[in-house]
């Protein structure tokens, strides 16, 4: 894979995923997806790097998964496609929701099926104005994959989101916000100036604490009562021996800002 389909730099602890197949709409290959995964991984285990960006260039954030070729290979068995979803789409998805950092989505175009869940996967999500979110796969007769239909319940409830489903309509950005999908909605020239500034914000915060408050919420919609109370318990625990969260309670008492280094 040409190192350019999918862009990686580091700026100020943040890491900037990019998409850069702008003449497919950054719809994803195989190995570019692979890729990602990778990233992602990477940034979950640098030190240096407290939080991710993830966008696209051009008209498009992401257009789904690359299906030209995806019915060549010859003759499939019972558990083929099961194999290929998990080890791909879903291990792309779980990536994201993974991630020991923060994960940022800068969805500067149009997001459609594996691309939406790409996007919803993110921790925070911003939309250009001219954004559009799209759960296409009914249109090609297609059941949702990628974890679509495990997401968007819990984002917006079953009924809202076998509307997206079942009719496959196109999401406005404006919608979206509407909807509980997309956090903030910004003018299409001043997302890139947004991402940076959410980023730049989560990397300079509490990096542990910020870490295991996004496991615990992952979590929270898939446990009862006690194992929540359960897990928040031992996060606690754990984030007590940070020296983040050391600081956060000295700067309390000493009256001053906590100096948070991500450690």
């Amino acid at each position: 894979m040409p190192v350019s389909e999918v862009l990686q730099t580091t700026d100020g602890q943040v890491s900037h995923l990019t998409l850069n197949r702008p003449e497919a709409l950054n719809a994803l290959t195989p190995r570019q997806r692979d890729r990602i995964i990778d990233l992602l991984a990477e940034a979950s285990a640098d030190r240096d790097v407290r939080a991710v960006v993830l966008t696209g260039t051009g008209r498009g954030f992401c257009a789904g998964a690359d299906l030209r070729g995806a019915s060549a290979g010859g003759e499939r068995v019972p558990g083929d496609l099961a194999r290929v979803l998990r080890l791909g789409a879903q291990r792309l998805i779980a990536a994201v929701l993974d991630c020991e950092k923060p994960v940022i989505a800068a969805v500067n175009g149009t997001a459609a099926g594996l691309g939406a869940h790409l996007a919803l996967a993110c921790d925070l999500v911003l939309a250009a104005e001219s954004a559009r979110f799209i759960e296409v796969f009914v249109r090609r007769g297609l059941v949702p994959d990628g974890g679509g239909a495990y997401l968007l319940p819990r984002l917006i409830g079953p009924q809202r989101a076998k509307e997206l489903m079942f009719f496959g309509d196109a999401l406005s950005a404006t919608d979206a916000e509407r909807l509980g999908l997309v956090n903030r909605v910004v003018p299409d020239a001043e997302l890139d100036k947004t991402a940076r500034e959410w980023a730049a914000r989560l990397a300079a915060g509490p990096t542990r604490a910020i870490a295991l408050t996004k496991q615990l919420v992952n979590a929270s919609l898939d446990t009862d009562r006690a194992t929540a109370f359960a897990a928040e318990a031992a996060a606690q625990e754990i984030n007590m021996t940070t020296e983040d969260a050391q600081d956060g309670v000295r700067s309390f008492v000493e009256r001053r800002s906590p100096e948070f280094r991500g450690r």
